[in-house]
C-alpha cells in the first residue's frame, strides 16, 4: 500500500508547468485577466475605490439621488441597533430554555451561521426587522441575494442592502447578471441549452458562463466592486472560480461563495475545488473562497469528509461549509425537504458551517396561497408587481425568517451555538 500511495506524488515539473503557463507573457489566458484589472486602475486603486464606495456616507450620497426614503429606513435601523431594541443572544437563549440556561455551556467555536436566502428587496429586510423586534427573534448572520444587479442599482436596493448588512453585522452575497440565463444581443439565452429559468433545475450542465462570459463576469464584478463596494458574489462555474482565485492572488480583496448549482455532491468534488484554492492561496493562507455551498443531495458523511479536506489544507477558518436546511417549496427539490435533524447532529462535529434557509418551514410553506418558488428569483420587479405577487413574496420572506428562528431554536435546545446578525444580537 505504501509503495502504491507514493505513485500519487505530484512531480515538481508538473507544478513548474503550471507556473510557466501562468507567467508566460504571451499567454492570453493571463493577459486578458490582467487587462481587465488595468481597465479599473490596477490592484491598489481597485481596492481603494471599493473601500470608499462601501462607506456609509458614500452610500447616503448616492441614495439621496436614487431613493432618499431608504436613508430614513437605514437611520431607523441604526437607531434600533443603538438602543438595543433587538433581543440579545443571552436573552434569546433564556427565552427558549428558561432558567435551565444557567446550567448549560455553549461552545461558540462550533457556532452555526444562520443564513437566509434570498432577501431580494430592501423593504423586505426593514419590514422583517420590525417583525423580529416585535417577536423577539433573530435576524440572520448571512444573507444571500439573487436579484438582477442592474435593476437594483437603479432603484437603490443595492446601495441600501449593502449599508444595511454592515449596520446589523451580517455578511452578504450578491449574484451577478453575467451568467448563462442572461440574454445575448439577439435576445436569445447565452447558454444555448437553456430555454429560460424553467429549464435550469433539470439541466445537468448547470447555469454556466459560456464562452467569453467568464471574463465578462470578472468585468461586471470589478464594476460593482469599485462603484458599490460589493465584495462577495455567487460563483457558479469552474472558470469563474479559478478567475476568482487569480484575482485574489493578484491582490484584489474579492470574495465569493460557490453555489449549490455547481453540484459539488461528494468529497472528491470538494477535494478538486479546495485543491485549486490551496494552489492559489495567498502567502497568509487565505483564499477568496469563503462560502462553499454543497449540493442538496449531500449527507452528513460528505460534510464531515469535506471538513477533513478543508482542515488539512488549513482552511477551517477561511472556507465556510454552507448547507441548505430548508429549500423553496417549488421548482428545486422533492418535498418535504428539511435537514434540521441532520444539522443538529453534525453541528457539534464540524466547525464553520452555515444553515441556509431558502424557503419557509415545510408545514407552513405548503399551505400558502403562493408557496416559495425558486423561479421567482428570475422575475423582474415589474413582473412581480404586474402579477400581484409583492405581498406574497413578502410573506415568503417572513416565512424564511421563521425557518431561521426554528433552526436557532433547535440548536439552542441542544446546547449548540449560532451566529445571528452580530451587531444586533451578540452583545
Amino acid at each position: 500500500m505504501t509503495d502504491l500511495r507514493e505513485k500519487l506524488k505530484i512531480p515538481a515539473e508538473n507544478l513548474e508547468a503550471i507556473q510557466k503557463f501562468l507567467l508566460d507573457e504571451n499567454n492570453p489566458f493571463t493577459n486578458d485577466l490582467l487587462q481587465l484589472v488595468e481597465k479599473y486602475g490596477g490592484v491598489t486603486e481597485i481596492n481603494k475605490k471599493s473601500l470608499e464606495a462601501r462607506k456609509l456616507e458614500t452610500i447616503y450620497e448616492k441614495l439621496s439621488e436614487v431613493n432618499p426614503s431608504y436613508i430614513d429606513d437605514l437611520e431607523w435601523l441604526i437607531k434600533q441597533r443603538d438602543k438595543e431594541a433587538f433581543i440579545s443572544e443571552s436573552e434569546y437563549r433564556r427565552k427558549i430554555l428558561g432558567n435551565s440556561v444557567d446550567r448549560m455551556t455553549f461552545d461558540d467555536s462550533f457556532a452555526v451561521t444562520l443564513e437566509l436566502s434570498a432577501c431580494q428587496y430592501f423593504p423586505f429586510l426593514i419590514k422583517g426587522a420590525e417583525k423580529i423586534i416585535e417577536q423577539r427573534d433573530l435576524l440572520p448572520g448571512r444573507i444571500i441575494r439573487v436579484r438582477n444587479m442592474s435593476e437594483q442599482e437603479k432603484d437603490g436596493d443595492l446601495l441600501a442592502m449593502t449599508a444595511a448588512v454592515d449596520i446589523i453585522g451580517a455578511t452578504i452575497v450578491e449574484t451577478l447578471d453575467t451568467k448563462g440565463t442572461s440574454a445575448g444581443p439577439d435576445g436569445m439565452p447565452v447558454n444555448v441549452h437553456l430555454g429560460g429559468p424553467a429549464t435550469i433545475t433539470g439541466y445537468f450542465g448547470g447555469v454556466g458562463q459560456p464562452n467569453e462570459f467568464a471574463l465578462k463576469w470578472v468585468d461586471e464584478f470589478l464594476y460593482y466592486y469599485t462603484n458599490y463596494g460589493v465584495n462577495e458574489v455567487l460563483n457558479i462555474n469552474p472558470g469563474t472560480v479559478i478567475l476568482g482565485y487569480l484575482l485574489y492572488k493578484l491582490g484584489i480583496d474579492n470574495k465569493f461563495k460557490i453555489s449549490v448549482f455547481m453540484g459539488n455532491d461528494n468529497p472528491y468534488s470538494v477535494l478538486w475545488t479546495l485543491m485549486t484554492a490551496k494552489l492559489f492561496a495567498r502567502e497568509d493562507g487565505t483564499s477568496p473562497l469563503i462560502g462553499f455551498n454543497l449540493s442538496n443531495a449531500v449527507n452528513n458523511w460528505t460534510i464531515e469528509m469535506s471538513s477533513k479536506i478543508r482542515n488539512n489544507f488549513g482552511f477551517e477558518e477561511v472556507v465556510r461549509l454552507e448547507h441548505h436546511i430548508i429549500e423553496t417549496w417549488k421548482s428545486i427539490v422533492r418535498q418535504p425537504y428539511d435537514r434540521t435533524e441532520e444539522l443538529v447532529e453534525i453541528a457539534p462535529k464540524v466547525k464553520n458551517i452555515s444553515a441556509k434557509h431558502e424557503g419557509g418551514p415545510v408545514a407552513i410553506d405548503q399551505t400558502r396561497e403562493h408557496p416559495s418558488d425558486i423561479l421567482d428569483y428570475f422575475k423582474t420587479k415589474d413582473q412581480i408587481t404586474e402579477e400581484g405577487l409583492w405581498d406574497h413574496l413578502l410573506q415568503n420572506y417572513f416565512d424564511r425568517q421563521t425557518a431561521v428562528n426554528d433552526t436557532a431554536k433547535a440548536l439552542t435546545e441542544k446546547g449548540l451555538s449560532f451566529i445571528a446578525a452580530k451587531n444586533l444580537h451578540h452583545r
